[in-house]
């Protein structure tokens, strides 16, 4: 196995996103709106770009859905596992709010 491939896989079932090329950086640009950066992360969007600038509305609207998401790319899934999963989706749906007393 390779590690962290668990929480990418869930990472495409949380947001959605396919597992063709173009879904594939989609899914990229909406971890990095999601707060998410690496070297990985910014070569996958740099080449994915470049090779498919036609999906770059695409990209852009997946990095503002990942910006509209609870901050989410960082948590350990497996120890999410027995909650529900369509919850556990619900949340992070969910933009955190700020509450003003």
């Amino acid at each position: 196995m390779i590690p962290k491939m668990e929480n990418h896989d869930v990472h495409h079932l949380i947001t959605g996103c396919g597992t063709n090329f173009e879904d594939e950086i989609a899914m990229q640009y909406l971890l990095l709106g999601n707060g998410k950066l690496n070297a990985h992360l910014l070569a996958a969007i740099v080449l994915g770009t470049f090779i498919l600038p036609e999906y770059v509305k695409i990209y852009i609207k997946a990095y503002r859905k990942g910006q509209n998401m609870r901050t989410f790319h960082h948590w350990d899934f497996e120890e999410l596992l027995w909650q529900n999963f369509d919850h556990v989706k619900d949340f992070i749906q969910q933009k955190e709010t700020i509450v003003l007393h």
